[in-house]
């Protein structure tokens, strides 16, 4: 018997499911650009349909309703960002935050323009909130080393001084308010987080 009709049936199935997630991946990427970039309301299904060369209907069949794809769309992009920001070194301070900063310099408009709308969306605020404990588990990890000898009170009032110095608002602070340039943005953070307040040690 031959296998050839197995094989033929097998490549076709291959075949489906590349494109099936290339178009997935086409989806996703222009539902991240409009929500990105527009106010939840005004992000249209059709718009991205359209930008990703499919029907709304391949929309819905693939991500369900407007709430879900905005969902998948920042979960699509936080795999990306947090991929990248684990690369940081453990315990190296200044390349952590050149890290953290490349995120925050590509993509810090999106994440502030999400923050404004998370007291309206409930899916917006699931995932801001989401951020924020990554942000404080990735702080804990990265610069355990500052953290090491602590317990109790005095490491969560170290671990939160350091989780603050490296927030995306202080990042808007240095570099759109204050109009710092980035590697003195960066040498400002450093030293926060090595400034006796943030270290635990004493003054005189």
């Amino acid at each position: 018997m031959s296998s050839v009709p197995t094989k033929k049936r097998t490549y076709r199935m291959s075949a489906r499911a590349e494109a099936a997630a290339r178009t997935r991946e086409r989806l996703l990427s222009a539902a991240w650009q409009h929500f990105a970039t527009l106010p939840y309301e005004d992000v249209r299904l059709h718009d991205i349909a359209t930008e990703a060369s499919v029907t709304v209907q391949t929309l819905h069949t693939s991500f369900g309703s407007k709430d879900q794809l905005l969902t998948a769309a920042f979960l699509w992009w936080g795999e990306q960002a947090i991929t990248r920001r684990d690369t940081a070194p453990v315990g190296d301070v200044a390349a952590a935050i050149r890290i953290l900063y490349d995120t925050y310099e590509a993509h810090g408009s999106a994440i502030l323009r999400m923050l404004t709308q998370e007291d309206r969306i409930a899916e917006i605020r699931q995932m801001t909130d989401a951020g924020r404990a990554y942000h404080r588990d990735w702080t804990a990890r990265t610069f355990q080393p500052l953290l090491a000898g602590q317990r109790g009170r005095p490491r969560e009032r170290r671990l939160t001084a350091i989780v603050v110095a490296t927030d995306l608002l202080v990042w808007k602070l240095l570099r759109r308010e204050m109009g710092l340039d980035r590697r003195e943005a960066e040498h400002t953070v450093a030293a926060m987080i090595h400034s006796p307040s943030v270290t635990g040690h004493r003054l005189g």
